[in-house]
């Protein structure tokens, strides 16, 4: 059996059909009530979109919104990867990462 590929190896094709795979994985959990399965499912996706993305997009100082969470917003501090680095607003919890996937521009 060959070993998985970490997503960062993944040309953009084999990112997509592993998006998809773990979104329909997350959907069959979620209709089978398991929990916990279909949020460490769902995680991974993201972190999997996270590599889709152009880090370079995403600006230090910028704030963005927080996807999934409507009313919450993220301050990028710096971006290391595919995460950016910085803090919630609000929150006065100080460093915290989060996979570029999960922030969208404020408009």
């Amino acid at each position: 059996m060959q070993p998985e590929k970490r997503y960062s190896q993944m040309t953009e094709h084999e990112l997509k059909q592993e998006i998809a795979a773990l979104t329909e994985k997350a959907r069959k959990a979620e209709q089978m009530g398991m929990v916990s399965e279909f949020a460490v499912l769902e995680r991974k996706a993201v972190m999997a979109k996270a590599y889709l993305l152009d880090p370079e997009a995403f600006k230090p100082g910028e704030i963005y919104e927080i996807e999934g969470d409507p009313g919450s917003y993220f301050k990028i501090d710096y971006i290391n990867g595919v995460f950016a680095w910085g803090y919630r607003l609000n929150s006065g919890e100080k460093d915290e990462a989060l996979p570029i996937s999960m922030l969208k521009m404020v408009k």
